[in-house]
């Protein structure tokens, strides 16, 4: 009798990073959930692309900065397979603006980029935890560079993935043995999200200046960080880790704001 397949949430996969990564998962023997929170129609493309790779899915529309919108994305999952093998957390969110730029950054602000980034993350955590200790299962955080760096779109989404890097650390600490706990965290990812930031021309001069600054010289696709997200989903002795893939950034890039306006 073949075991049953594993089952993976994937939190705002309607584009991008999520879309990747689902598509990579389902192509590797998962069934998915695909989540958005506005982008339906790109959600449902993403839905249609895991389920011509060979995997069962299911759409849910949540935002995860909302406890409710968190337990009934879980509810749906399990009332669907009956079991959560693997749960990334990927929504996120961002204001593009300078550090001198305080009067885009006002408090609502900060705290919708926290609740997405940061509480909607752990609330994602807690809903799928019984179920992720009950198969062992793994969470996989999409961070960034920003949090280990200082360096970013704008304080608040920096602030934001700082506080997930620790909340990693802490939780692989407090969930071990049961579930394992990891983060990758880019540098400049070529994403239509990046672009809509900042428009056409400010994405390119902002990447030709990350890749002049990188040791390797290049941006992350998507892909690439899918390819990341995946091999720790795998890596069963591997927990408590913030995997940079920032093309060496880390070793010493020079740590300039890198929206070039």
């Amino acid at each position: 009798m073949n075991a049953p397949r594993q089952v993976a949430i994937v939190t705002g996969s309607a584009t991008g990073v999520g879309a990747a990564t689902a598509l990579m998962l389902a192509q590797r023997g998962f069934d998915v959930v695909v989540n958005y929170s506005r982008s339906e129609e790109e959600a449902r493309e993403t839905q249609r692309s895991c389920e011509a790779a060979g995997a069962a899915t299911l759409l849910v529309r949540g935002d995860v900065s909302s406890d409710a919108d968190c337990v009934g994305l879980v509810r749906q999952t399990v009332e669907r397979w009956g079991r959560i093998d693997t749960l990334v957390n990927n929504a996120g969110i961002s204001v593009f603006a300078e550090a001198a730029a305080w009067d885009a950054l006002d408090a609502s602000t900060f705290a919708r980029i926290m609740g997405v980034n940061v509480v909607g993350a752990f609330q994602m955590i807690r809903a799928c935890l019984p179920h992720l200790k009950g198969s062992r299962g793994n969470v996989v955080n999409v961070s960034s560079i920003a949090g280990s760096l200082g360096i970013g779109s704008s304080v608040p989404y920096i602030a934001s993935k700082g506080a997930l890097n620790s909340m990693t650390l802490h939780m692989a600490r407090t969930l071990a043995p049961d579930v394992r706990v990891n983060a990758v965290c880019p540098g400049l990812i070529t994403t239509r999200w990046f672009v809509d930031g900042v428009g056409q021309a400010g994405f390119e001069k902002t990447r030709a200046a990350y890749e002049a600054m990188a040791p390797l010289g290049v941006a992350c696709t998507p892909q690439d960080v899918a390819e990341a997200i995946v091999w720790l989903i795998h890596a069963r002795t591997v927990s408590g880790e913030l995997v940079q893939l920032d093309s060496g950034m880390h070793l010493g890039g020079r740590a300039a704001p890198l929206i070039q306006r």
